[in-house]
């Protein structure tokens, strides 16, 4: 057996063993210990190897999925063998003593889940495969619950924000890739070639040319054949439900990197759970696949203005009208998840119960697309969705007439096709019911003619039918001339067997393995048919999802009170009144009884006003202010009412934000260093039309250099990204700045002291803070008075020779601008090396002079940068 176990495990490549052995899934050695920790179950020993005993533990095969769940999310991948013939078989082969054939059926990994048990119903669990060809990164993504695949290509220094957007569960690389991202699953570097992508997928689709799906590059066409050959190889041949590719531009959707959607919680909170999130304050969808959308949606907002605008007409439309919106959603409400059911059953996992789940659904859609035709003055987006509503009906009536209302989990016990649908299965269960009855039947006359009134007919799994009656009556039976043989004895009864419950059961188990066969048979059938229209199946999925999540978002604007957002092509950004979506929920959640309510404030950023400088004391609400613009950026765009009384946007192309840091030991990266390195990402890649919020810049290194490094990036951002910005500061010495920089306009949060206590009022006001409010912040948080105390004597002294030297901005007022300094290093540097060219008449020279004056000219600039 160890041998047959080693092989497997060869086989596995780094997964953990799950090895079928009779009703439970047995783990060896180190597998075993890693398993044993993370299940918290029980880690024996069986035999021994190399003269040590062999670590094992287990779990069942029936409740296998649990723990696999588990595994997966401790970060494990997991190789199921299964036995692939039964013990006769194996004998029939082998003979007595021959080990029962095991084989890897399936990779269970993060990113290629199908079971409802294993996955979370409202995230997507994306697969993502990425590589690089010619310079150019190629990225596939699928979320194979679904079927739904997107084929993209991006620059390298884009490679990071794409596939933060995508939020991969697994992510599989090339071998040998060294700027593979962290975690991937390498495999091999042919698996990776862009022919051999576009031959894996004409052969998935049926098609002999790829035009019909859109226009897909090398980079894209690589990366899919490494995505589908991962899925060969973790399904051991057997393929998922994959739609065919759609080829997605970079520039299609408002580009965050990683940090930028961290800083803003999006998806999830910083603490990682979807509590506290942007998802979780504007999530009012009633479907798994709804949710799913809208996390999408707020993962990539739209660049593009006449799609985001009809999005937001369907959901006005629907915000307009309370009652068509109750009634809609409560449709939705017990419409199944019919993406996933199908995405089961394509994959060969399928069970009775997502045919009737499929059944159900588009019953369902064909049901709302008919209420929601009758409507007037349909948006344009809903008239584009409403065909893959219906079309559907001859399956529906087939899958009605042939399930029954509730289809089990499991076929293998049958019953889950409707009686009247195939008049030879009836045939098949009727005898079965006779012989039940006769079974019955027979209890009561052999009660009747032996005088055991205890006497019964049971049934178990390895003994089939017997008759058992209390050990006190067994001699009776036992007799030659009873007319009942004996089969086993227990502690209080004994069991036996007669030759008309032999008959009875012969015709039970006959006709019941027929029925069986019949149910499987019927099984499949509808399967094929199914598969068959999977593409217009997942359709009509995507349609519900997109009118769900519509819904929801009409659903939180009536609930919140928010507006339609204004969406434009220029540099605007005014938002009157504007409120961060997840501090406000939370205010509304408290239950402390302090009746908080979260004040709201303007912002107006344009061209000739496009940097606020913020300032104010901790606590204030200048990083809650910076977020909650930035916030309502992402969910205007994203197609959704935002939290305000009026907005108007101009169109955002990149979204950055550094607020709030924290160090990152693993690469060696201080909590100063992660600031400056989202600092440059931003300088180097913002232009005019992104909108940037930086919080503190500077903070995590001496005053002197932070104040520099603050004063350059607010020139920086000003004068050469020419960004829409908000930057909040503690260093007053910024708003100097206001004098030089004709787009940048100062602001602060207020605050106020009353009888010795710090008073916020959250509220934003023009012109620079006053002051800071430092110790008054630090009294508030309770450290002790005495420290506060030293701290307002040691702040005198600074203040005071603050006052008589200038301070730290003392001569800064003479700096020329960013551009102008910038400009003018550059001219000293080269004005030599020009100078002496000019003098030069190229024509006359010999090859001699002019190799001459090209070291000379080389001196001259070696001299002139050092």
């Amino acid at each position: 057996m160890m041998q047959q176990y080693f092989a497997l495990k060869r086989e596995a490549e780094g997964c953990l063993l799950f090895y079928r052995m009779g009703d439970f899934f047995e783990l060896f050695f180190d597998d075993a210990r890693q398993a044993a920790a993370i299940l918290d179950i029980a880690l024996t020993s069986r035999g021994e190897h190399d003269g040590q005993p062999v670590a094992m533990c287990g779990v069942p095969v029936h409740a296998a999925e649990g723990y696999l769940a588990r595994l997966i999310k401790a970060g494990c991948r997991v190789a199921i063998a299964e036995q692939v013939e039964t013990p006769e078989e194996a004998k029939q082969r082998g003979g007595y003593k021959a080990l029962v054939a095991r084989d890897i059926v399936r990779f269970v990994t993060p990113g290629t889940l199908t079971e409802d048990a294993l996955l979370e119903p409202r995230r997507s669990n994306v697969l993502t495969a990425v590589c690089e060809v010619r310079g150019t990164i190629g990225i596939a993504a699928c979320d194979i619950s679904t079927g739904r695949m997107e084929l993209e290509e991006c620059a390298p220094e884009t490679a990071g924000a794409a596939l933060a957007r995508l939020g991969a569960s697994e992510v599989v690389a090339p071998e040998g890739w060294e700027t593979a991202p962290e975690d991937a699953v390498l495999r091999p570097r042919e698996d990776f070639g862009s022919d051999a992508g576009e031959a894996r997928l004409k052969a998935l689709h049926g098609v002999a040319t790829l035009d019909g799906f859109g226009s897909f590059t090398r980079a894209m066409l690589a990366a899919a054949g490494g995505l589908v050959a991962y899925l060969e190889h973790v399904g051991r041949g057997n393929l998922p439900f994959v739609q065919p590719p759609a080829a997605r531009s970079g520039q299609a959707s408002l580009a965050m990197d990683e940090a930028t959607r961290t800083s803003l919680e999006i998806l999830s909170s910083q603490q990682g759970s979807r509590a506290g999130s942007l998802i979780a304050a504007v999530d009012r969808c009633v479907t798994g696949a709804g949710a799913r959308q809208l996390a999408d949606d707020l993962g990539a907002p739209l660049l593009d203005r006449s799609a985001i605008e009809s999005r937001l007409t369907l959901v006005q439309w629907l915000h307009d009208d309370p009652l068509l919106r109750a009634d809609l959603r409560e449709v939705l409400r017990a419409l199944p998840d019919i993406g996933r059911a199908l995405g089961r059953v394509v994959a060969g996992r399928g069970s009775p119960r997502d045919l009737g789940q499929i059944r159900d659904g588009l019953a369902e859609a064909r049901r709302i697309g008919d209420f929601l035709s009758a409507k007037p003055d349909r948006p344009v987006l809903l008239e584009q969705l409403l065909p893959a509503m219906g079309g559907h009906g001859a399956l529906v009536d087939l899958m009605q007439r042939a399930l029954v209302v509730s289809p089990p989990t499991e076929r293998s016990q049958g019953g889950f096709i409707a009686e009247g649908y195939d008049a030879a299965l009836d045939e098949l269960r009727g005898i079965s019911g006779n012989a039940r009855r006769a079974i019955a039947a027979l209890e009561g006359r052999y009660r009747q003619e032996t005088g055991i009134s205890a006497l019964k007919i049971r049934h178990n799994g390895v003994l089939g039918y017997f008759i058992e009656v209390p050990a006190r009556h067994g001699d009776l039976l036992m007799a030659p001339d009873s007319g009942f043989t004996h089969r086993q004895t227990m502690a209080g009864a004994v069991r036996f067997n007669s030759l008309g419950l032999h008959e009875e059961a012969g015709r039970i188990a006959e006709a019941g393995g027929h029925a069986l066969a019949a149910e499987e048979a019927h099984f499949e059938d509808l399967t094929e048919r199914v598969v068959e229209v999977r593409l217009r199946i997942a359709d009509t999925a995507a349609a519900l999802a997109r009118i769900d999540v519509a819904a929801g978002q009409a659903e939180r604007a009536a609930e919140g009170g928010w507006c339609r957002p204004r969406i434009t092509e220029d540099t605007t950004l005014s938002i009157e009144a504007g409120r961060h979506p997840v501090v406000e929920a939370a205010l509304a959640g408290a239950k402390s009884g302090s009746g908080e309510r979260f004040v709201a404030n303007d912002c107006n950023l344009s061209h000739d006003d496009r940097l606020w400088l913020i300032g104010g004391p901790n606590m204030g609400g200048k990083s809650t202010f910076l977020r909650q613009n930035a916030l309502i950026v992402v969910l205007a765009q994203a197609g959704g009412y935002v939290p305000a009384d009026s907005a108007t946007i101009g169109l955002v192309d990149k979204l950055f934000s550094r607020v709030g840091a924290s160090d990152n030991l693993a690469r060696g990266r201080s909590t100063f260093m992660v600031e400056m390195v989202e600092t440059a990402a931003i300088l180097a890649q913002a232009g005019e039309r992104s909108f940037v919020i930086l919080d503190e810049v500077g903070r995590g290194t001496s005053t002197y250099d932070g104040l520099a490094l603050a004063w350059a990036v607010v020139e920086a951002v000003h004068s050469r990204n020419k960004s829409r910005c908000l930057f909040a500061t503690h260093y007053h010495e910024l708003s100097r700045l206001a004098e030089s920089c004709d787009a940048l306009t100062l602001h602060h949060v207020r605050a106020r002291e009353w009888r010795g206590e710090l008073v916020l009022l959250h509220e934003l006001a023009e012109g620079p803070a006053d002051r800071s409010y430092g110790l008054a912040v630090a009294k508030l948080a309770g450290v002790p008075r005495e420290v506060v105390s030293r701290a307002r004597s040691v702040l005198d002294r600074l203040e005071q020779a603050r006052s008589e030297t200038g301070g730290l901005a003392a001569g800064l007022g003479d700096l020329p601008l960013f551009a102008a300094a910038a400009h003018a290093l550059h001219e000293d540097r080269i004005d030599p090396v020009r100078q002496k060219l000019d003098l030069l008449d190229v024509d006359a020279l010999s090859p001699r002079e002019a190799l001459d004056i090209l070291y000379s000219l080389k001196r001259l600039v070696n001299e002139t940068e050092a």
